[in-house]
């Protein structure tokens, strides 16, 4: 038996309906208007998500919050958010072709190459700029792939998420409340030559992974570094952006898997490099790295 959704969790769920429903019918210079206008009340505020964002903005940038750079680049933050979702409402209706044309990509190659050669790709990807419409480039270039999502309250809604990522050639497994094989089917789909994303950044478990991010202790989900060290496949950091109306994408330099070590040290070895490269991406790119929760160990844990 499930829990009954709440008011604001059934809200949620039918704006997004609406969005999926209407956004794609009205002119897109206006509804990107509207997004603009809701996130600049949204910053204006000053709530809890954005005092966080700013939080993490300083880290990136070596600061405080309070630093006037870091409020201006919160604005822009907040405004590539907004855009992010604006874009998840329109993606389903703009032609692959267009999404694949308007795509910069440096270093696709490295993606291309191997799976050419029939080798997995394991795709790690930080929360930075429109993770979705990469993937829609990626099955655009033919090459569809698996992801694991979060599993968003309400249901409906990780529903109409499912669908929505499903439709542009992706293969979703639920981060829970699956079948409990995630990592099976995962390797399985690598083994066979084929590509897996990932979000990377982020520890939904708390059994992550501890590396040092920005200068400071945090967690990673170890499943992209397991997934190397246990099949082979080609460990790539893939960092998304926005580049005015269109899109960026750099793929960096796979992460070689340690040759010496058991397979926890190994993993850790890799974890840790890819937080160095998420490091330089999200340096070069801060306004669209779209981290409004607690991410650094020293902010969730209870200091003395």
């Amino acid at each position: 038996m499930t829990d009954k959704p709440s008011l604001q969790d059934r809200l949620v769920a039918a704006g997004f309906g609406a969005g999926w429903a209407v956004v794609p019918l009205l002119p897109e210079r206006l509804t990107t208007r509207a997004f603009d206008a809701a996130a600049d009340r949204l910053w204006r505020r000053r709530g809890r998500a954005v005092l966080r964002l700013e939080a993490n903005l300083a880290r990136v940038r070596g600061t405080s919050p309070d630093d006037p750079d870091v409020r201006a680049l919160s604005r822009e933050g907040m405004r590539s958010y907004f855009r992010y979702f604006h874009e998840v409402f329109r993606l389903p209706s703009i032609p692959r072709q267009e999404v694949v044309a308007r795509t910069h990509v440096t270093g696709g190659e490295r993606i291309f190459e191997n799976l050419e050669k029939g080798r997995g790709v394991v795709l790690a990807l930080p929360h930075t700029g429109n993770w979705d419409q990469a993937g829609a480039w990626l099955t655009g270039c033919g090459h569809p792939f698996t992801t694991v999502a979060e599993r968003l309250k309400p249901e409906s809604l990780f529903r109409r998420y499912t669908a929505f990522r499903e439709g542009l050639g992706m293969e979703v497994l639920p981060l829970t409340g699956g079948d409990g094989h995630n990592f099976g089917t995962l390797a399985q789909r690598l083994r066979a030559g084929r590509a897996v994303a990932l979000p990377a950044e982020r520890d939904l478990t708390a059994k992550g992974v501890e590396v040092r991010f920005f200068g400071a202790a945090t967690r990673m989900p170890a499943g992209p570094g397991l997934l190397a060290v246990h099949t082979g496949a080609a460990l790539l950091p893939a960092l998304p952006y926005f580049r005015g109306r269109d899109w960026g994408l750099d793929i960096a330099e796979e992460i070689e898997v340690p040759a010496e070590g058991t397979r926890q040290e190994k993993t850790a070895a890799v974890m840790q490099r890819l937080a160095v490269a998420f490091e330089k991406g999200i340096s070069e790119h801060p306004q669209d790295w779209h981290m409004l929760q607690r991410l650094w160990l020293d902010d969730l844990e209870p200091r003395p």
